[in-house]
């Protein structure tokens, strides 16, 4: 059968905001060079770049689990091809709302923890929080190091029809996915290096040097050269892989809590030579399975009297225990006010409106509403414990009835949001697909946000669900620099050396030129007050979040 070549004539938006598409089929600015390159490609072209992009994950052993699957525990990830362009406008919003929202998080993790000030000024209910299932009370007065609770989040965001973007959630206890992000955009850069290098493309490779300078930052001053360890729950987690390579990148101990052992007060791991001290770990792990003596007493995952150790500033965790109360979703509905109480404030991104079934008018709304609306229970993730309603049977309708008027703290409801669709190859043509976009920030010397993340597609036609445990699949995103900037990120990105355990000096000079360019510019675009008025509030300015999680005085 004689192909054809993909073209994007009969490509059509119906009424969705496309993300490299306007209403009348024009691309955006940044994506020109992509679109013009994919139509100059010869027949079937495109579908075999696919297919090698594939192979070459496969190879890479870029692998997740699905529990109870009938075809297999590990999959790969579904990858299309075509990625997903952020023009550096969108993004410079993003990125500071992103950078507020982390730092305001931090602040009333700490808050909680401690003096408890937002809650007895009424400004986020006290029962809402102290009823969380993810509330740790073994965590009250902990001091992790320098004062920073979530080092590593990843935040689901939407665009909506109009254009602008939403928080989706917030996922602080152990985000997964940056590996996706990483290897995604290896394989693109051979399948597209020309386009790649002409269209500016912010780097993404320097994540893992980023993550574990945010690992160091936490070792205890006393230590010079820290010792650092990614705990893993093990090889059947369905991140292994992104554990094991995370810890390959970074050159750390990939770690199981039976590897860890406290001893005289310390963490030490065992080895063939002995015991050896650990200083920071990037656990893999939940809250729940750390500790046996502090948490679940039946976990066998986790390292006994790890806790002690830590109260005592000997060991250092990432995320630090008790983030998991940000993640809560009817704890999400206040974050605003947590912006504006503990920051004085406006939001910049903000959230999508949420009921709180909790309040009695907000449930009586979504029990009378359960059609329209989108219903989650509090502290589910992956797609799981979920109904859209315009989607659901009128059997899946009556259930979540139930369950609301039975545990209302539980579930929250949010508008059925027309979340952005992307061209996506479905067969031999076009198709477009919703997407949301999961950033991954760093909490460290200062505020890191990797410029793109993980776009996740719903591959299922009509499907609002990107969820990879739900059949979702992934596109590289690729964040466009202003053209003054173009040069020095292609020069930084394609220069780099592709064996990713060896990082060249010269190449992180360019990037690190690159990243202070890139500060003045966006300083210099501030202060000429050039910034989009549908997301910018008129006396918002750009913030340098302190380190210093203090509290400002009521």
């Amino acid at each position: 059968m004689k192909g054809t070549a993909m073209k994007f004539s009969n490509y059509l938006t119906q009424g969705f905001y496309d993300e490299l598409f306007d209403d009348y089929g024009t691309p955006r600015p940044g994506a020109e060079l992509l679109i013009k390159k994919i139509e100059s490609l010869p027949e079937n072209d495109l579908l075999h770049k696919q297919k090698s992009a594939e192979t070459a994950l496969l190879q890479l052993g870029n692998t997740f689990a699905v529990y109870g699957s009938e075809e297999g525990t590990e999959k790969i990830l579904p990858f299309d091809i075509i990625p997903r362009i952020i023009e550096d406008r969108d993004w410079q919003i993003l990125e500071r709302g992103l950078r507020q929202r982390i730092y305001a998080l931090n602040l009333f993790i700490n808050d909680i923890y401690h003096d408890k000030k937002i809650l007895k000024d009424k400004v986020v209910p006290e029962d809402l929080v102290m009823s969380s299932t993810t509330y740790r009370k073994q965590c009250e007065g902990l001091k992790p190091p320098k004062g920073i609770w979530c080092h590593i989040t990843g935040t689901d965001l939407i665009r909506d029809k109009d254009g602008k973007f939403y928080v989706l959630e917030d996922n602080m206890r152990c985000p997964s996915g940056v590996s996706y992000v990483l290897e995604n955009r290896q394989v693109l850069k051979r399948t597209f290096p020309h386009v790649f290098a002409d269209s500016g493309v912010r780097p993404v490779d320097e994540y893992p040097n980023k993550l574990l300078a945010t690992l160091e930052n936490l070792a205890p001053e006393t230590v010079s050269s820290p010792k650092i360890g990614v705990l893993t729950p093990g090889m059947y987690n369905s991140a292994y892989f992104e554990h094991s390579f995370l810890a390959q990148q970074m050159g750390v101990e990939l770690v199981e809590g039976q590897d860890l052992v406290v001893s005289d007060g310390f963490v030490y791991m065992r080895t063939t030579r002995g015991l050896q001290r650990i200083d920071v770990i990037y656990r893999r792990l939940d809250d729940d399975f750390i500790d046996p003596k502090a948490f679940r007493p039946d976990s066998m995952l986790g390292i006994p009297g790890i806790m002690d150790v830590y109260r005592s500033g000997k060991i250092a965790m990432a995320n630090a225990p008790g983030t998991g109360i940000a993640d809560d979703k009817a704890v999400y509905a206040y974050v605003p006010r947590m912006i504006k109480y503990y920051m004085d404030e406006d939001t910049i991104l903000p959230n999508v409106p949420t009921f709180i079934c909790r309040e009695e008018r907000d449930r009586a709304h979504v029990l009378a509403n359960l059609d329209k609306l989108v219903v989650k229970a509090a502290n589910e993730s992956g797609g799981y414990g979920m109904m859209i309603g315009p989607h659901a049977s009128p059997e899946e309708r009556e259930k979540f009835a139930l369950l609301i008027q039975k545990d209302p703290r539980n579930y929250i409801a949010q508008p059925t949001i027309s979340l952005s669709r992307a061209p996506t190859i479905v067969g031999d043509h076009f198709e477009g697909r919703h997407v949301d976009l999961r950033p991954y920030i760093l909490y460290g010397e200062d505020i890191y946000v990797m410029p793109g993340g993980l776009t996740r597609v719903a591959l299922k036609k009509g499907s609002l669900v990107v969820n990879s445990s739900q059949g979702g699949g992934t596109k590289d995103t690729w964040v466009i620099n202003s053209e003054s900037d173009a040069n020095i990120y292609n020069n930084s990105d394609t220069d780099r050396d592709m064996d990713k355990d060896n990082i060249s000096d010269k190449t992180e000079a360019n990037e690190n030129k690159a990243n202070e360019n890139k500060a003045n510019e966006t300083k210099a675009s501030n202060q000429q007050d050039h910034s989009p008025k549908l997301y910018f509030l008129p006396d918002q300015e750009k913030h340098h979040y302190s380190l210093n999680p203090t509290i400002k005085a009521r």
